[in-house]
């Protein structure tokens, strides 16, 4: 009896050890969930006909920012700041990295890099979907998982095994759809001359493969301000919103197989977007359309839940965040704990030894900051301003811009303003943009004109608060001129502690 009773309590012990073990081995875990071209058209965020229940359910459950911005409104520059923690002057990716744009990071960025500090802290790393990133040795992964990043929930399904593999390691899984951006091809059956982009969904004369597909009727859909309320725009924004729907189901699926592996309460999901929807007046420009992004957060171990937070957050925040929760973060620094010098790290690879790595200095600290702790908080304290930019999209695209925002004030200095707006290729092609263009520069787009929209001015001041829409420009009143003068200076000086070479613009030209 009493070799049985002993032999029952080590076997219990050895069970319990061995739960323990797997109660632990996968503790902190991180998805950085990251649609293409998405505004906050969420139900969370008052949307009245997005089909959205499974973002909707993370921020009931987490935190919901509703003041949460993009650095600047373009692909490839975009993802280069959430992957680095650094606004693209000082990460060198200007515009896009594919084909002949060209656009790559510099190599001491490597030092910074989420996958790499995160992989340096003991993490597997892994990516599904858009990457559109470079070198991919700056922002590696281990693991590469292969799915169509224009379904979802496939993609979900893809990332089954990463997600449950059995390690003591905790995971960061990067997973990046390419829906909601517009598509190569429009849809056919529409009576309109201008027909609609079709954004990835199938067209209407095909089941396509996903038999939840979502058709929303034009005549529902919201209207931003900064869009006219036309025909075409409407038909595209109902192909906008049925790609949004699609997103939000494998975002759903991908929660059922956290679920089902065991390491739901054990994973920060973190779900927002590279910029605005891909309509002029969003995507490209640095306009409310552009920057306001959709960010919700879902801390497994946050206590307060169901949280609309007030916080002024940007994607440049996301790196110190991620390593915050990792218990990587060095509070002296702004940077990793474990960091690692990218001139020894070049030298012993034997790469870019000879070559223009970029900055050498600044590359211990990321210029944004954390808001683990903010998490749960409604109003809390954390940025008192946000930055952006923008100078590339495309190659042939040089526009730059700088901008200053804070709670009261947003000040857009186009520093270009003499050349006329350049357009990303697929906005010059979409249809709500050529039915307006097509009747000239008077025609009316959303609160401006199609000429006010091509040709810019020097600056741009509006009063935040009270025309969240951007509609007057106060900047060539005189009774703002004291205000202006105001956020010029705090412009010029942003870019002064950010090192934005585009400062000189102040003085030579």
């Amino acid at each position: 009896m009493t070799n049985f009773r002993t032999t029952k309590f080590l076997l219990f012990v050895f069970a319990a050890v061995l739960n323990f073990g797997t109660a632990n081995a996968a503790e902190k875990n991180i998805v950085l969930f990251i649609t293409d071209d998405q505004s906050p058209t969420l139900g969370c965020y008052g949307d009245s006909i997005a089909i959205s229940p499974n973002v909707d359910a993370l921020a009931k459950d987490g935190t919901m920012f509703r003041n949460a911005f993009a650095t600047t409104a373009s692909c490839s520059a975009s993802r280069s700041v959430v992957l680095s923690g650094l606004h693209n002057h000082a990460n060198g990716q200007y515009g896009h990295q594919h084909h002949f744009h060209k656009f790559n990071s510099f190599p001491n960025v490597v030092a910074l890099s989420l996958p790499r500090v995160l992989a340096n802290a003991g993490y597997r790393t892994g990516r599904v979907g858009k990457y559109h990133v470079a070198p991919e040795e700056v922002y590696f992964f281990e693991q590469t998982i292969k799915s169509d990043a224009r379904k979802p929930a496939l993609m979900a399904e893809a990332c089954a095994e990463f997600i449950g593999e059995k390690s003591d390691k905790p995971f960061f899984l990067y997973f990046a759809t390419s829906d909601p951006h517009r598509s190569g091809g429009v849809e056919e059956s529409s009576t309109l001359e201008l027909k609609p982009n079709l954004f990835g969904n199938p067209p209407k004369d095909s089941t396509g493969t996903d038999s939840q597909e979502t058709v929303f009727d034009p005549q529902t859909v919201p209207i931003p301000a900064f869009l006219s309320d036309t025909p075409e725009t409407r038909e595209e924004l109902a192909m906008y919103y049925q790609s949004c729907a699609r997103v939000d189901r494998g975002l759903g699926r991908l929660v059922e197989i956290l679920k089902e592996a065991g390491v739901y309460d054990k994973t920060l999901i973190v779900v927002t977007s590279d910029h605005g929807m891909a309509f002029s007046g969003g995507k490209t420009t640095v306009f409310e359309g552009g920057l306001k992004v959709p960010f919700v957060v879902r801390n497994p171990y946050q206590q307060s839940r169901g949280v609309e937070s007030s916080a002024l957050i940007s994607h440049v925040d996301i790196t110190p965040s991620l390593i915050d929760f990792a218990g990587q973060l060095n509070p002296e620094t702004n940077g990793p704990k474990n960091w690692v010098d990218p001139d020894k790290y070049w030298k012993k690879q034997g790469r870019y030894v000879n070559e223009n790595r970029g900055p050498e200095k600044g590359m211990r600290s990321w210029h944004g900051k954390s808001w683990l702790e903010i998490l749960g908080d409604k109003d809390p304290q954390h940025q008192d301003s946000i930055f952006a930019s923008h100078t590339f999209h495309e190659i042939q695209m040089y526009y730059p811009m700088r901008v200053y925002r804070d709670t009261k004030y947003k000040l857009i200095w186009n520093i270009a303003h003499k050349l006329d707006y350049p357009f990303a290729s697929d906005l010059w092609k979409a249809s709500s943009w050529q039915a307006q263009f097509k009747k000239g520069l008077d025609a009316p787009y959303g609160n401006k004109t199609v000429g006010q929209y091509i040709q810019r001015p020097k600056f741009e001041l509006y009063d935040i608060q009270s025309d969240p829409d951007e509609a007057y420009n106060l900047a060539e009143k005189k009774e703002f001129a004291e205000i202006l003068k105001v956020y010029q200076d705090k412009l010029k000086d942003r870019q002064k502690d950010l090192g934005d070479p585009w400062v000189m613009k102040w003085e030579y030209e």
